[in-house]
């Protein structure tokens, strides 16, 4: 248990490094910016606990808030994202998954893990860019942040999960 915390802190110390140091300072076009951070949810497995999956991502989404200057707007979009992540893994987990299936190429295939990622991305950027516009004046313009910036931060979560399993 605690061996699965301490990793969880490492991941989740590392996506914020790296969120925070080097994606926000990337601006795509004036339109979006990569949004990795979400991966964290990612790993959670199929039956996990909510509270806690609740809590860690309410954190990481606070954490990048207080260093993005984002109030409130990345912390809503990963605490309604982690409310929903069970259900689409659920959704296209095998129907004889184990309980402790942790998502990754191997565990669900390659097409129902990209889907998984693309599902679990989309939900998030949807809740960021229409808490972060607030309104449904200039819908285009927030799609098409969302769309930019959605596409580049699926990217690139499927390129590290492809190193970090070595390409398999």
């Amino acid at each position: 248990m605690i061996q699965v915390f301490f990793i969880r802190l490492v991941r989740f110390l590392a996506l914020v490094a790296f969120q925070v140091l080097l994606l926000n300072h990337i601006q795509l076009w004036g339109l979006g910016t990569p949004m990795v951070y979400v991966s964290f949810l990612l790993y959670m497995p199929l039956v996990s606990q909510r509270v806690p999956t609740l809590l860690w991502a309410f954190s990481i989404g606070l954490v990048v808030d207080v260093f993005s200057n984002t109030p409130g707007m990345s912390s809503g979009a990963m605490t309604l994202t982690a409310m929903i992540q069970p259900s689409i893994l659920s959704l296209l987990a095998p129907r004889d998954a184990p309980d402790n299936l942790v998502p990754t190429y191997h565990t669900l295939g390659k097409l129902n893990h990209v889907s998984y990622v693309m599902l679990v991305y989309m939900v998030h950027h949807l809740a960021y860019f229409f808490i972060e516009s607030f309104s449904f004046y200039d819908i285009w313009a927030t799609i098409l942040g969302m769309v930019v910036s959605w596409t580049v931060s699926v990217s690139i979560a499927l390129a590290l999960e492809s190193f970090r399993h070595g390409g398999r």
